[in-house]
């Protein structure tokens, strides 16, 4: 059974084996040593220009200043030895907990500096990428030897002081770059979203972690981090200029969140505790969760009414329930950036929210498995675009049964690798690509002794290892290949 390996919550274990189940159909051999068998032909002159978004979004100025790809801001934590300990046994009860610790919070960016005046929460996140932060179990911190890991972190600002904020920001998270050689994959994707205007899409950019445990003589510098928006209340009010109103109803979708069957058993409120049971549900409410069942009930008709219509019928209730274009652009970037462990092919990683009146909004999320970092599709730069996913999941496949619909998709997939816009066309990419690990190359060195290089290469897992960002290739570049099977108009 492939289900154990298709969680989030579970690690990579075994994903050797799977991919050799699903190999890569590359036919190629992809030495780089043997002369270029597909070179890349000099580009004609192509005046490059942003891409003329319609009403573009622009996130509060204050939260525009921490998601930033244009500077390196440095995030210090001071924690006690005790708080540090607590942290270390949390983790060692329940991985998955959501306990927090106090620390002390420092901000420095662009030569200016800011301190919290009172402590934040900080707690370990994440699903893979979720780790103990030092030793091994049952170990508390050596101030002698520390034995530190790479982590992901959530900031809570007014954990302790339900008053006190961070440029407008209540939390933060906090993610190291797992898998990923490039330092590079997920923040590419969520400013190529930003870039193509799908506004649902978190902000994100680029910070150092600093952890000082206040008793130690020396701090330990945990290297580059993305820095993301969380998906919350506060990432509703940061839309507010988009949605009607920010009180809906929002959801995460976790593994197996099809959209196929309206089954409220699988509708709740996530709960996750220190020692007892974790329990967390294929559709989990975030908001509102004192009115769970009427949630359910907006939910359960929205499933039930997008499975049985087709036709005009299914056309004209989409354009009354969803942004439509909106949603088209998302799966466009989400195709061209080669996501598989997303909704459509793997039912995970992803949020939707239901506006108060009663329009559905899909929130793309979590994109470090992409960018040639292929896996339970043969070759994410090859798949067919029309044929991505899964058939049996409902949502993409029933907008694009519609001509119009399916029409808009290509076309938008086909604006993306123009070399006139700066988007996804390789020599664009690259030099974006390049800007951002300019910017944190002389930073990537952290105490950890983990991910300590830029590289260019997909995760060790996935089963088209010979993909690269930054060659010249026809045959082994992700955004010549991914291009290259793009349908024509």
């Amino acid at each position: 059974m492939l289900k154990p390996l298709l969680r989030k919550t579970h690690l990579f274990a075994g994903l050797f084996f799977l991919s050799a189940l699903i190999s890569c159909s590359h036919d190629d051999d992809p030495v780089t040593t043997k002369p270029d068998p597909d070179p890349v032909k000099p580009d004609p002159v192509v005046t490059v220009t942003e891409y003329p978004v319609q009403n573009p979004f622009v996130i509060p100025k204050e939260v525009q200043y921490l998601y930033d790809n244009e500077n390196l801001s440095n995030i210090t934590l001071e924690v006690t030895t005790e708080e540090w300990n607590k942290l270390l046994s949390y983790y060692d009860q329940n991985p998955n907990n959501e306990e927090y610790v106090a620390a002390t919070f420092s901000y420095a960016k662009g030569g200016s500096a800011e301190n919290l005046t009172n402590t934040v929460g900080l707690r370990i996140r994440g699903n893979t990428s979720r780790r103990r932060p030092e030793g091994t179990t049952g170990q508390t911190h050596s101030a002698t030897a520390p034995d530190w890991h790479h982590a992901s972190f959530t900031l809570n600002f007014k954990k302790f002081d339900k008053k006190q904020t961070f440029h407008e920001a209540e939390k933060v998270n906090l993610k190291w770059f797992k898998d990923d050689a490039n330092y590079v994959r997920e923040v590419y994707c969520y400013d190529l979203f930003e870039r193509f205007g799908v506004w649902t899409a978190p902000q994100s950019g680029y910070t150092t972690l600093t952890i000082k445990i206040k008793e130690d003589n020396k701090p330990a510098y945990f290297g580059v981090y993305q820095i993301i928006e969380p998906v919350d209340e506060l990432y509703l009010k940061n839309r507010k200029t988009k949605f009607t109103t920010t009180t809906g109803n929002l959801w995460k979708g976790n593994y197996g969140a099809s959209l196929k069957y309206a089954d409220r058993s699988k509708m709740d409120i996530e709960n996750i505790t220190l020692t007892g049971k974790d329990y967390t549900p294929v559709y989990d409410l975030k908001t509102n969760k004192k009115s769970l069942e009427s949630a359910k009930d907006q939910l359960s008709d929205f499933i039930t009414q997008l499975n049985g219509k087709s036709g005009d019928d299914l056309k004209a209730y989409l354009s009354q329930k969803m942004d439509v274009d909106l949603f088209v652009r998302t799966y466009a970037v989400n195709v061209i950036c080669g996501m598989w462990d997303d909704y459509w092919k793997n039912t995970n990683n992803f949020y939707f929210y239901f506006d108060a009146d009663g329009k559905f909004y899909f929130i793309p999320y979590d994109y470090d498995n992409s960018l040639g970092t292929s896996l339970l599709v043969n070759d994410s730069g090859k798949q067919n675009v029309l044929n991505w996913g899964d058939p049996s999941n409902p949502l993409v496949l029933k907008v694009l049964s519609i001509p119009e619909y399916k029409a808009l998709y290509i076309k938008y997939l086909n604006e993306l690798k123009d070399p006139k816009y700066n988007l996804f066309y390789v020599k664009n990419s690259q030099n974006r690509i390049t800007k951002w690990q300019d910017l944190i190359r002389n930073r990537v060195a952290n105490d950890t002794d983990e991910d300590m290089y830029i590289g260019d290469a997909p995760a060790y897992w996935g089963n088209c290892s010979f993909y690269n960002l930054h060659g010249s290739n026809a045959l082994t570049n992700y955004f010549m290949i991914r291009a290259a099977n793009i349908p024509a108009q």
